[in-house]
């Protein structure tokens, strides 16, 4: 296995990245919240009342974290948040859930139905795919039935097979897979 590097766990909410990052530090990983990363570096807004959130200013946070992410870090390091695919992370982590068992996830969480609608509309474009230009080695995960266990021994060893793509198609098209 590699020695350091920054991993980002990212997916639409409800999906189970705060799940697993609890899973994985349990196991000795280095996790780093997006939101806490955001507010040391003053890029977190104010609170949105109508959905109970902080906007983060994803491009500031990227040229704020230049200096300090050139350099690695002793470590592997998991950056969890929704959009932490678009930080300067050398791996990428997206945990996706059919849309239908993300919807319940989300009412259970008392979201708005505005939010529940446009988190749903973002796993269905698989939104993480879309915004990255980059694309680094990424594992996407289906977290719709299987257990935390099991997402932490796939990543597990994806890390310590030093992110080789798996042999399975872990590509995930719900689009495709309603017309069908």
């Amino acid at each position: 296995m590699r020695g350091g590097c920054r991993i980002a766990l990212s997916g639409t909410p409800g999906t189970g990245k705060t799940t697993i990052s609890s899973i994985l530090e349990n196991e000795g990983f280095k996790i780093l919240s997006l939101e806490k990363i955001a507010e040391k570096y003053d890029c977190l807004g104010d609170l949105d009342v109508s959905d109970n959130s902080k906007p983060i200013d994803i491009e500031l946070l990227i040229s704020r974290l230049e200096e300090d992410w050139s350099i690695v870090p002793d470590n592997i390091t998991i950056i969890d948040g929704h959009l932490s695919h678009l930080l300067p992370c050398d791996q990428t982590i997206i945990l996706r859930c059919k849309p239908d068992i993300l919807k319940s996830r989300l009412e259970k969480r008392n979201y708005s139905i505005g939010k529940i609608q446009a988190n749903i509309e973002w796993e269905l474009i698989g939104g993480p795919w879309n915004d990255n230009e980059k694309r680094n080695e990424w594992l996407e995960l289906d977290t719709t039935e299987i257990d935390e266990n099991t997402v932490k021994q796939h990543i597990v060893k994806w890390i310590a097979d030093d992110f080789k793509p798996t042999a399975v198609d872990t590509d995930i098209d719900w689009i495709a897979a309603m017309e069908e």
